[in-house]
């Protein structure tokens, strides 16, 4: 089954990392978020990959582009020009970078795919979010419902430290939890392609005008992730995923 990973924004909330990178590239461990990402659907057996490149895309298409050199030792023929890579183990994926218009809203980057993706059901998520989600029981669930679409419905981290009181006296603190009451999007979709028919152009928003008309349509079902959970939007989170990087047992799936 075919990944399409929207790549394409400007990341402005995190502007101290993207004024020349996209969001995507933004690294976590000394690799952008957006190999975690793919390691994770590789990890599952998903491992063709459809980037939907908007902002600083350019970035994206070099980094694979010269992925092979950085990860494998050379050996140069200086008469020739003939260059061997030897050693190493890059993974075994097929990364597909994909111009998909740099002001395009994430509806209308998916769109731009629509001869890409095929006539088949197929994945999608965002570039800079990791979590633990099973992808083999999602995709498990939106094979049995029949529907159009499966959104990963996770609980949002919290903002702020929880506090348990009995009277005044502090019980238990905890600093910023995840919440275990509401579901937000969390991404990782499974769709039809019929989904395409929904979306008018490149201003259309995947989220606003596309998954709200087919929630409206009952084409739109949710496959419960009450594991880990954490998207990069600002620096802070950043730091947070680098810190449990360098745990050395980060909680997100990130070997191929």
């Amino acid at each position: 089954m075919k990944v399409v990973i929207l790549a394409g924004g400007y990341g402005t909330r995190i502007s101290e990392e993207t004024a020349q990178k996209p969001k995507p590239m933004v690294e976590i461990g000394e690799r952008p978020i957006l190999y975690h990402v793919m390691c994770h659907y590789a990890a599952f057996g998903f491992n063709d990959f459809y980037v939907a490149c908007g902002y600083r895309g350019e970035v994206i298409k070099k980094y694979f582009a010269d992925f092979c050199y950085h990860a494998q030792d050379l050996i140069v023929s200086l008469k020739s020009g003939d260059v061997e890579m030897v050693g190493g183990a890059p993974p075994d994926w097929r990364v597909h970078a994909i111009d998909t218009g740099r002001d395009a809203m994430t509806g209308g980057r998916l769109l731009a795919l629509r001869d890409y993706v095929g006539d088949g059901p197929f994945m999608c998520t965002y570039g800079d979010g990791l979590s633990s989600v099973a992808l083999d029981q999602l995709v498990a669930f939106h094979r049995s419902h029949g529907k159009l679409a499966t959104v990963t419905a996770v609980h949002p981290p919290a903002r702020f430290g929880l506090l348990k009181l009995e009277g005044d006296h502090v019980a238990a603190f905890s600093e910023k939890p995840q919440t275990d009451t509401d579901w937000i999007n969390g991404g990782f979709f499974v769709f039809e392609p019929e989904i395409l028919d929904y979306i008018e152009g490149p201003e259309s928003s995947l989220e606003r005008d596309v998954l709200e008309r087919i929630a409206a349509d009952g084409q739109l079902q949710a496959f419960r992730h009450s594991g880990f959970f954490q998207p990069m939007d600002t620096l802070r989170e950043k730091q947070l995923l680098e810190e449990l990087w360098q745990s050395g047992n980060p909680p997100w799936v990130c070997k191929p």
